[in-house]
C-alpha cells in the first residue's frame, strides 16, 4: 500500500479532489484569487507601488491588472459587454494602462476593485449553461472560446501572478508562505 502524500484530506487549495469538472476549476480559481487578496493584504500605498527589481511590475498593478482580467474575460469577451469602469476610459492603445495606473489608486479601492470584478465573474458563472458556452469574441485565430477554456486561462493567469506576488512581498516585508 503507498502512503498518501499529505496527512491532511484536502488539497492545499481547499478544492475538492472529487468533485464536478464546474466546481472543481471554480475551486481552484477562488484559491488563486483568495492567494492573491491575502499576498497584498496589511500592505500600505507605498509597498503596494514599490517595484522590486528587475521588473517595474508592482502589487498593486498585479491587483488591477487581474481585475481587469477578470471583467475582460468574463464579462466583454464571454458576454459581450461594454467594458465597466474604470475599463471603460482606459487608452485602447496602451495595453499596461491598468500596471502604470495603479499607482493612483487607493490601496483599500484597489482591493474593492478587484473584489467587485471577482463578484461580477461569479455572478457570470453560475448564470452560465453549461461550460461548453461559446463566447461572444473569438480568440485571435479565430476559434471560438468556451467558458471551459477562460476559467482554465483565469487559473493559469492568476497562478502565474500569485508566484510574482509570493516574490514581490517577500522582497517587500520578508514575509512569506502566507
Amino acid at each position: 500500500m503507498t502512503e498518501p502524500l499529505f496527512e491532511d484530506t484536502r488539497l492545499p487549495s481547499g478544492a475538492p479532489y472529487t468533485a464536478d469538472e464546474t466546481t472543481m476549476l471554480r475551486g481552484f480559481l477562488d484559491f488563486h484569487r483568495a492567494t492573491l487578496l491575502k499576498q497584498v493584504e496589511g500592505l500600505d500605498h507605498e509597498q503596494l507601488n514599490r517595484p522590486v527589481p528587475p521588473t517595474t511590475m508592482t502589487l498593486a498593478g498585479l491587483i488591477k491588472h487581474v481585475a481587469s482580467a477578470e471583467d475582460f474575460w468574463f464579462g466583454v469577451r464571454l458576454l459581450g459587454r461594454d467594458p465597466v469602469p474604470p475599463w471603460d476610459a482606459a487608452p485602447p492603445d496602451d495595453p499596461d494602462w491598468e500596471f502604470r495606473s495603479a499607482g493612483g489608486d487607493d490601496p483599500e479601492e484597489l482591493r474593492a476593485m478587484l473584489r467587485a470584478a471577482v463578484a461580477r465573474s461569479n455572478e457570470i458563472v453560475d448564470a452560465a449553461a453549461s461550460l461548453d458556452q461559446v463566447a461572444v469574441a473569438k480568440s485571435r485565430t479565430g476559434e471560438p472560446v468556451s467558458l471551459r477554456w477562460i476559467l482554465v486561462h483565469m487559473i493559469e493567469e492568476y497562478a502565474r501572478h500569485c508566484g510574482h506576488a509570493d516574490l514581490m512581498r517577500e522582497a517587500i516585508d520578508g514575509k512569506k508562505d502566507l
